[in-house]
């Protein structure tokens, strides 16, 4: 152990070896001993050397401490050695002094080659892997930062080694539920440098459940308030998110946007921010960016959009926006992210238009916005994000650009003066000394005029009075005034570019500019003049200003028609010439810069010169401008007529476009009633397969009970009928049968006698009949009788219908009285077999009673009936004998009149016999008395007549 005091620092009688040596010994001494204290005490020997002496111990104990991690797997001490040796090796992060003693030795090379080495076996990988599965501190701590070393100096090998590993990446991931913090923040930092530029590992992370562990992380640790951890979350969750749409959508549909929101919640008081939390914050607002940025999808931004409106989330960074005392980076980010929450969705555009600062009056907070973006004294980044922010806010928002033109127009122009509208900052800063202020004010305006015609002809309307005296101007004539006074080069640029844009697309608006005779003359002498390289941008600007007033051209003006402007340019400029000063734009460095990405950003306030919207149109218009220069005035009018018919068509195509959205609406509302009246069918088609099953049910219950009752029938009529039936003897149920019988003896006997009385009720009618062709004398006393008759006949009626009743009570007896029979054959066999249960018999039991009692009710009730009955049948049986006997009295009234009626006939045909004896004798003495013997026998005649009527009344 003498050489490893020397080593350690400690007193040596010998001669000190040098350092190659001792570590060549220890080498040595790990390879050949066999004792494990022994390679472990070598392998601390190693540790304390291996950063004094990175090279040789890298060089000499690599491969010997591999092989230690391979064997020595049981005893985590050793490991942990080992671990902590080949992480000096590799790992660059010496500190100063040791930096700066091996300056000398390139130590940015030495991690990079060592690790080359290590990793040149790919089961090193695997085996370190492997190891960072171990619980024990000793051995996972080391394993994770050798990990992460290993990741910096050669991150894409290292990446393809654990992605091909077979849970490579997940068994990294547990790292994060590590209770102990130190491995669990290394874990953070190890899963940064995986995930960086690989989308394939970032999926798999992500996946993992990354991130809820990493957003509970950053909530335990407080949020913005949080310390360096929340920082180190916050840079993996951007590793993930940025440029990786999966992840994104994953990151949106989980629901974690809304988590985002109380990292936002910054309070009243925002004094003495730390440098962490501002840290922490600007991280935040650049995470929510990465969600809408403007180079995602524009679906996957838009849903963004739209859940961040939803959450609140919109909302909270408007407050921090309007907030005091918030530090002015935060702010300036802030503007920015609300920018891109804004960007091209109408919902966000409308909620942040609706936005008011916290003033007395409260003002808008793009009002409040544009004073900062004009006024000179305010940052420049800030001014920057202002402008961002309000070409966000008008991007693709037509409503939002009304509203903006709108409040330059004479008829919404405030008179009181008592507040300040957005249109009115844009022309204080586009007419402002300061460039920077007259640049932003031009860009802004022109995207308040962007794609949209309407408001490039309304902005013709607007007046400005230029001093007190003079008439007012307009805001175009004003713009060409100060472009043709030879202002700053910024200036000139912004002027050019709102100018471009505004005449572009709208025919009106070149007239417009035409009409000034002053415009062409200007604009041909500033490209035709040979200036330094920063004209040349004015020049180019120029050029496609004249070029849009020829090719928008719609020949109103006579002294500026499309090929006068072509001659002119031809004699003054020339075509080459033009062409080429067009070709200045799109040259321009700082255009290709703008031309990348919508937000303007800008190392310093003089390269501000191009919008990002801009490169777009002179992208659009570069090409046809050069082919409008070249045509003749055959090919103008060919277009033109080309143009007149694509006009044609596209009214037309628009016309089909609405029937189309009508047709569309009209198939949506039938598609929605077509889903309702499948819903209800499908809803029926339910509930008449549900009845089918239960009246299947019922059959198939109804079949059982019909064969049980069969089988139990069958049993019944093996057995004796001497078995009690649930404590009713069988006794009571013969009572029963013998009782109904009677009754039914007792009904027929009934209906024998009813039977009779209707025989003699007949009788009564038919005799009753005959005497109506009797006299009239007679006719009052019949009328009686048979009123008399009509009564008993009615009671008649009564007394069937009871008997009706009466019957039908029977035969519910009857249905009854075989219900207990079958009872009877039911019951009497269960109780034979003895193995029904004592519920059963009770239930039984108690029905049998009930149906009992209710059968007493019913004979008890059959009694009175029939009590009742007999009372009228005695009172039907007096009312006949009384009809018999006026019957008889009738009979012989009858008799009577008939004997005196045959007298009267008698006496009757006596006195015509006599009369007609006279007659003769008269005629034989020869007196003529016929005519008078007629009417004497007339007269005769009706007097006898007069007498029988006498003698019938």
């Amino acid at each position: 152990m003498n050489f490893l005091r020397g080593v350690m620092g400690g007193p040596s009688a010998g001669p000190q070896p040098s350092g190659a040596d001792t570590i060549q010994k220890l080498c040595d001494r790990v390879a050949s001993s066999t004792l494990l204290d022994d390679r472990r005490d070598a392998v601390r020997a190693l540790k304390s050397l291996s950063k004094k002496y990175r090279l040789e111990v890298g060089i000499q104990a690599m491969e010997h401490l591999i092989h230690v991690l391979q064997t020595d797997r049981s005893d985590s001490e050793i490991i942990g050695y080992a671990l902590d040796t080949l992480y000096n090796v590799i790992s660059n992060d010496l500190e100063e002094e040791e930096q700066e003693e091996n300056s000398a030795k390139h130590v940015d090379d030495l991690g990079s080659q060592f690790t080359e080495i290590f990793i040149k076996q790919q089961d090193n990988v695997t085996l370190l892997l492997t190891l960072v599965e171990e619980f024990d501190f000793h051995v996972r701590w080391p394993g994770v930062k050798l990990l992460t070393s290993l990741l910096k100096q050669q991150g894409p090998q290292v990446q393809q080694i654990i992605l091909v590993s077979p849970m490579g990446v997940s068994r990294l991931m547990d790292l994060l539920a590590d209770s102990r913090e130190v491995i669990r923040n290394d874990g953070v930092l190890l899963l940064q440098q995986l995930t960086k530029s690989n989308a394939a590992i970032q999926k798999i992370v992500a996946f993992e459940n990354a991130f809820e562990r990493l957003l509970d992380i950053i909530t335990e640790e407080g949020n913005s308030d949080g310390g360096i951890v929340v920082e180190d979350c916050l840079l993996l969750l951007q590793n993930l998110l940025k440029n990786n749409n999966s992840n994104q959508n994953f990151f949106k549909e989980g629901s974690y946007i809304q988590r985002m929101k109380p990292w936002f919640e910054v309070g009243d008081d925002n004094c003495g921010w730390s440098a962490q939390k501002v840290t922490n914050l600007h991280l935040m607002l650049q995470l929510v960016r990465v969600l809408v940025s403007p180079t995602n999808p524009p679906g996957a931004t838009s849903s963004c959009q739209k859940a961040m409106f939803h959450c609140g989330l919109l909302e909270q960074l408007c407050t921090i926006l309007m907030a005091t005392g918030v530090p002015a980076d935060i702010l300036t980010e802030t503007i920015n992210t609300v920018s891109e929450v804004i960007r091209g969705c109408q919902t966000n555009q409308d909620y942040f238009a609706s936005v008011n600062a916290p003033s007395n009056p409260p003002r808008p907070a793009i009002v409040v916005l544009l004073m900062s973006m004009v006024n000179e004294r305010q940052p420049f980044v800030l001014r920057c994000a202002v402008l961002y922010c309000f070409q966000c806010f008008l991007y693709k928002n037509q409503k939002g650009q009304g509203e903006i033109v709108s409040t330059l127009l004479p008829s919404t122009i405030d008179a009181t003066g008592n507040s300040v509208s957005a249109g009115q900052l844009l022309c204080g800063g586009l007419f402002s000394t300061d460039s920077l202020s007259n640049w932003c004010a031009a860009v802004a305006l022109a995207h308040a005029l962007q794609e949209n015609a309407t408001l490039k002809e309304q902005l013709l309307r607007v007046q400005l009075a230029t001093s007190i005296g003079n008439p007012p101007v307009s805001l175009l004539q004003q713009c060409t005034n100060i472009l043709s006074q030879g202002s700053k080069v910024q200036t000139r640029v912004g002027l050019l570019m709102l100018l471009c844009t505004w005449l572009s697309n709208c025919s009106i608006a070149v007239t417009h500019f035409l009409h000034n005779p002053a415009n062409v003359p200007f604009l041909t002498g500033q490209i035709a003049e040979n200036l330094g390289e920063e004209e040349q941008l004015v020049q180019g600007l120029c050029a496609l200003l004249l070029g849009i007033s020829i090719y928008y051209n719609d020949n109103s003006l006579e002294n500026y028609r499309k090929e006068k402007l072509k001659q002119l340019i031809e004699k003054r400029i020339g075509r080459e010439n033009f062409i080429e000063k067009l070709g200045f734009i799109s040259k321009h460095e700082l255009y290709s810069r703008a031309a990348q990405k919508p937000q303007p950003s800008f190392s310093s306030p003089d390269h501000m010169m191009f919008d990002h919207e801009f490169t777009k149109l002179v992208k659009e218009l570069e090409g046809v401008i050069s082919k409008a220069i070249y045509k003749s005035s055959e090919e103008d009018k060919k277009e033109e007529e080309v143009k007149k018919t694509l006009e044609q068509h596209d009214n037309i195509v628009t016309h089909y476009k609405k029937v189309i959205r009508e047709q569309d609406q009209e198939l949506e509302e039938l598609k929605q009633r077509l889903n309702t009246l499948t819903s209800q069918n499908e809803q029926l088609q339910a509930t008449v397969t549900q009845q089918v099953s239960q009246i299947q049910q019922h059959k198939d219950q109804y079949n059982l009970l019909k064969v049980q009752l069969g089988k139990d029938t069958q049993h019944h009529n093996s057995h004796g009928d001497t078995l009690q039936m649930n404590g009713i003897q069988t006794e009571e149920v013969s009572k029963l049968k013998e009782e109904l019988e009677e009754w039914k003896n007792k009904h027929e006997l009934l209906q024998g006698q009813l039977k009779e009385k209707d025989s003699v009720i007949e009788k009564l009618n038919s005799s009753q009949l005959e005497m109506g062709t009797t006299e009239q004398s007679s006719q009052t006393s019949k009328f009686g009788g048979l009123e008399h008759n009509n009564e008993l006949q009615k009671e008649l009626e009564m007394l069937r219908s009871q008997i009706q009743l009466q019957s039908v009570e029977l035969s519910k007896l009857q249905m009854e009285n075989q219900k207990l029979q079958v009872m009877n054959t039911t019951v009497d066999p269960m109780l034979g077999d003895s193995g029904t249960t004592a519920a059963t018999s009770l239930e039984l039991e108690g029905r049998l009673e009930q149906e009992i009692k209710e059968l007493k009710s019913e004979v008890k009730a059959l009694s009175e009936e029939k009590e009742s009955l007999k009372q009228h049948l005695d009172s039907s049986s007096s009312t006949v004998a009384i009809l018999q006997d006026e019957k008889s009295k009738l009979q012989r009234e009858v008799a009577e009149s008939k004997k005196e009626q045959d007298d009267l006939l008698v006496l009757l045909a006596d006195q015509d016999q006599k009369i007609s004896a006279l007659k003769i004798k008269l005629k034989d003495l020869g007196v003529p008395v016929e005519d008078e013997d007629d009417t004497e026998s007339g007269d005769q005649g009706d007097e006898d007549e007069d007498g029988d009527e006498e003698e019938q009344d």
